[in-house]
C-alpha cells in the first residue's frame, strides 16, 4: 500500500496518507475531498551506510576505535 502526499485545495494543508484501494481521502483539518495529489521523491534504502570522507566528529574517514566517537557522542580526542 503506497503512501501519497496531498494538498487540500480548500485550506492548503499538506499531508500524507497510506492509501488502501477504494478508499476516499479527505483532509484531516477541514474534511474536504478537494485535494491535489503531490509528486514526492521516493525513499530508497540500499542497506549500506554512505558517509562522506572526513565527516566523523574528529575529521577522520573511519570511526574511531574507542568510544564515544563510535557511539555518536563527543570525540574522545578532543
Amino acid at each position: 500500500m503506497p503512501i501519497f502526499e496531498y494538498r487540500c485545495v480548500t485550506c492548503d494543508t499538506t499531508f500524507e496518507v497510506l492509501v488502501r484501494r477504494d478508499e476516499d481521502v479527505t483532509c484531516p483539518d477541514c474534511g474536504s475531498q478537494s485535494l491535489d495529489k503531490l509528486i514526492s521523491a521516493p525513499v530508497m534504502l540500499s542497506g549500506q551506510t554512505i558517509r562522506q570522507a572526513g565527516h566523523t566528529c574528529c575529521g577522520r574517514e573511519e570511526r574511531c576505535e574507542m568510544p564515544p566517537c563510535n557511539e555518536g557522542s563527543a570525540c574522545w580526542r578532543g
